[in-house]
């Protein structure tokens, strides 16, 4: 048995962020030459453990070693890169610059007077990509590269300043089967050179395929790490979800919606990369859910129905009225009010006041041939502010100003504003507090309550309970649809793409 020390380990780690618990006590150990699978629901921990593991933060409590030894300082930036490298979903290679630059950057050889000697580069690059089986022209801006290749690129980077263990996140979830299974060939190559991987996917199957352990989080803490081979699915779930896997979900809305007519109907909708003839209709009065992991295309749907995106193929039809595709403006006009997931980007304009942010999407009530009165703004306004509860002093005050519930709450007014026939929620509940997050519930059951359909696009379990029936995609196709009363083991199961018999959770 070998005695070497883990080539990663984090003990005992906290971090806090303000009043938030990030981490509690969290651990992880990973050892020498093995994929090892990080896992977890959203706000489990993952992505502030790896911050962590990859110095960009320190924890508050706790301690990180590699091969035995403490971390570096913070500062120490070389001595980070030397022990450990992250390859996120989001790439960080600069497209206009060259393979060659981008394997070099700050770092290119010099010649004579300290120029740099671009033929000196394009060879170490030619080298270094060889040596790590990376097959790309060295000399090719990058942004002519594929997705894989820019991954692989990637690696064979962080290889290059002498790390061996390198963390992984989402790795699949711009790629197609067939690259995939490079990506895990390399892997597998990789590894028996001595390479060490710290794996992190929402698709359970790719941990079952490609990984030796699994450690889990839930609710910021460490749960449980167990070689793979041993875990059954059911069991990884249930350790992903908790003791509520068991539970019966709650519903608090006894609404029935089968004779109401259709206020959305979706039919063999097609969108390249995102998904795949998707069918689908939402009642007047109906909330339906659409549930899936990352890269399950949930969020480029509900995008299409609001309007922010043209699908390739099929069509959308609210109330009846098909509107043009990608055209947000038209899909206002037919009668959709929409959430979008980011309200940061996407959301509100945070120089602008409260009355403003709140009435962008009717300007036609605010006055006459484009005038705006301030007056009746001001007005609608107010009425948004007690109708949402948002916390404020008066309409003129900046969004940027409230807190994340209260910027929240205004982007479901402006959503709101125009009497929506459908209501298209992405994730409507991310990153605001417990009691913000309860009253935006309640707030889409009035709504619902009112005659409005609802669609909400989330992989948070809170934001599915209320729905009538939920929708699941996997990979981009439609794999599943629960009615009310569905139980937090199965559903999970069906987004991560495991097939379980979910009769034993009944």
């Amino acid at each position: 048995m070998s005695t070497a020390p883990p080539v990663a380990e984090a003990t005992g780690i906290t971090k806090r962020f303000g009043s938030t618990v990030a981490l509690r006590e969290a651990r992880l150990a990973v050892q020498p030459g093995e994929t090892h699978a990080l896992v977890g629901r959203n706000g489990a921990g993952k992505s502030t453990l790896v911050s962590i593991l990859t110095g960009l933060q320190a924890p508050d409590e706790g301690a990180v070693r590699f091969d035995g030894s403490p971390a570096p300082r913070l500062a120490d930036r070389e001595g980070w890169r030397r022990r450990v490298a992250c390859v996120y979903q989001k790439s960080t290679i600069i497209p206009q610059l060259t393979v060659a630059e981008n394997l070099f950057l700050h770092r290119h050889a010099r010649g004579r007077a300290g120029l740099i000697s671009w033929p000196a580069v394009r060879r170490q690059a030619r080298e270094l990509l060889a040596t790590w089986s990376v097959d790309v022209d060295a000399a090719v801006p990058a942004a002519q590269l594929s997705v894989e290749q820019r991954q692989f690129v990637e690696i064979a980077r962080a290889l290059s300043f002498g790390a061996r263990f390198i963390v992984l996140d989402e790795p699949t979830a711009q790629l197609d089967g067939a690259a995939i299974a490079r990506l895990f060939q390399r892997m597998r190559e990789l590894q028996g050179q001595g390479v060490t991987f710290l794996y992190i996917s929402h698709h359970l199957e790719e941990i079952y395929e490609i990984c030796d352990t699994v450690t889990v989080f839930r609710d910021a803490r460490y749960v449980l790490t167990a070689p793979v081979r041993q875990l059954a699915r059911a069991d990884l779930v249930a350790a992903m979800t908790g003791e509520a896997a068991l539970a019966r979900a709650g519903h608090r809305r006894a609404a029935d919606a089968g004779g109401a007519a259709e206020t959305l109907a979706v039919t063999d909708l097609s969108l390249s990369g995102a998904y795949e003839n998707v069918s689908f209709t939402v009642r007047a009065g109906e909330i339906v859910g659409l549930a899936g992991a990352a890269g399950s295309g949930r969020t480029e749907l509900a995008e299409t129905v609001a309007g922010l995106r043209a699908a390739d193929s099929g069509r959308v039809r609210i109330a009846g009225r098909g509107p043009k595709p990608g055209s947000v403006p038209d899909a206002l006009a037919a009668g959709v009010g929409f959430v979008p997931q980011d309200r940061h980007l996407q959301g509100y304009v945070p120089g602008m006041s409260i009355a403003d942010n709140g009435t962008l999407t009717v300007p036609g009530r605010l006055g006459a041939h484009g005038f705006i009165n301030h007056r009746r703004r001001d007005t609608i306004a107010r009425t948004m502010i007690e109708n949402l509860a948002i916390k404020a002093p008066g309409p003129d005050l900046h969004v940027s100003g409230l807190s994340g519930g209260n910027q929240q709450k205004v982007v479901m007014a402006r959503a709101l504003a125009n009497d929506p026939r459908v209501l298209v929620l992405i994730s409507p509940t991310a990153g605001v507090d417990v009691r913000s997050k309860e009253f935006l519930l309640d707030k889409v059951e009035q709504t619902a309550a009112g005659g409005t359909g609802v669609l909400i696009a989330s992989d948070e379990l809170d934001d599915l309970r209320m729905c009538d029936r939920v929708l699941v995609l996997f990979q981009g196709r439609l794999v599943a649809e629960m009615a009310r009363g569905w139980h937090d083991h199965a559903l999970v199961a069906a987004m991560e793409g495991v097939d379980l018999d979910v009769r034993d959770h009944v």
